[in-house]
């Protein structure tokens, strides 16, 4: 509830304080879209940001050592672009990436994005406007599920507008964003060079960045009119591959920054951001078989229907909170999304406690992961 009411707060505040940039002092824009085997998304995407609407700005594409065409299709389509550089090396990781095509990179501000990301015209125009702030050093945008295909997808669709996006507008008001997403996020260079870049010693390159940048002590913002749609997996399999990977690098991210936990110096860092991840990202998630357990006990049990009350009292209160998020998104709530809803708080984290476990097991022994192949379809649509 104390999220719903900061996100109230976020909502009513203008677009932005800054207020719009003069033409005078339009900084150059460096969109970095790193790629492994993106064969089939990559020259959408591409096709895509040459659409922006910003008037300077320029592509830099970085083939991550793909063992498919991912790299001759955009060097064939836009290899003589004046605003596309298409870049090439050897596989090393998306942070790796990240950072070969900053090299290659002429922009004040930095915008990365996934290459299975399309963004809305407008979207670089409306992020750039936070930049005015000098104290300001990154901005998150809005990811939104672009491929509506099946239950699975729709279930990640909820997730993202109620979760992920309500979030970050709650912690907007906070200045305790705990990652700027990877598949819209904007950042100011300067910062980015003075904390270090990305690092390779996390798979949460995203998160364990936006850490460094607060215990620098800048802010971040989020822009939820920016928006980006992405691909999601539209396959268990795969969806569980992706949340292992976010899941194990939240883990690292949080035990890199861990001695900043409750230190007075950053208190949005150390007694909001870090608190927040332990709890509700690394222990509560762990509990929640509990939660549908206690429902199916309470039909066997002597007055259970007041244990059964109580949990649809709490989901009930979950779907207001919900209807506001999409509301806030400028989505329509609907029966058929409060039905998705249901099951997917029911169905949907069970997934989501497998991978946090398999997620533990492996840090107890010790192992690591890799960025992983996620199977593309193509399928992103911008609606």
């Amino acid at each position: 509830m104390s999220l719903a009411i900061l996100a109230i707060r976020q909502k009513r505040k203008p677009a932005t304080n800054e207020g719009e940039t003069p033409a005078s002092l339009i900084p150059k824009v460096s969109i970095i879209v790193p790629g492994y085997n993106e064969e089939i998304t990559a020259p959408k995407t591409v096709e895509n940001l040459l659409r922006m609407d910003y008037p300077d700005f320029e592509i830099v594409f970085v083939d991550d050592g793909s063992k498919d065409n991912t790299f001759a299709n955009i060097q064939s389509r836009y290899g003589n672009h004046p605003k596309v550089k298409a870049l090439t090396k050897p596989n090393g990781g998306k942070a790796s990436a990240l950072n070969y095509g900053i090299g290659f990179a002429g922009g004040e501000i930095l915008l990365c994005i996934d290459a299975d990301t399309v963004l809305k015209p407008d979207a670089v125009s409306l992020m750039v406007q936070y930049f005015n702030n000098p104290e300001v050093a990154a901005v998150a945008g809005n990811v939104k599920v672009g491929n509506h295909k099946n239950l699975l997808t729709r279930w990640q669709r909820i997730e993202y507008i109620t979760s992920q996006n309500f979030d970050r507008r709650a912690f907007d008001q906070l200045n305790a964003i705990m990652v700027v997403p990877g598949a819209i996020g904007a950042f100011r260079r300067d910062a980015v060079l003075k904390a270090g870049m990305f690092t390779t010693d996390t798979l949460a390159e995203d998160c364990d960045l936006t850490l460094r940048l607060l215990r620098l002590g800048y802010k971040i913002r989020t822009c939820n009119e920016a928006l980006a749609f992405t691909e999601v997996p539209e396959t268990l399999p795969m969806l569980v591959k992706q949340r292992f990977r976010w899941t194990f690098g939240i883990m690292q991210a949080f035990w890199k920054h861990h001695d900043k936990m409750f230190v007075r110096q950053h208190p949005n860092l150390g007694w909001i951001v870090l608190p927040n991840m332990l709890l509700f990202q690394l222990f509560l998630p762990l509990l929640s078989p509990l939660v549908d357990l206690t429902l199916l006990v309470s039909l066997f049990l002597p007055k259970g229907e007041i244990l059964l009350v109580l949990y649809f009292a709490y989901f009930l209160l979950d779907m207001g909170i919900s209807a506001l998020a999409f509301r806030f998104d400028g989505e329509k709530f609907t029966l058929r999304d409060a039905l998705h809803l249901f099951l997917q708080r029911i169905l949907y984290r069970q997934v989501l406690w497998y991978v946090l476990v398999k997620g533990y097991l492996r840090a107890l022994k010790g192992e690591l992961a890799s960025w992983g192949i996620l199977k593309r379809t193509g399928n992103v649509e911008a609606v």
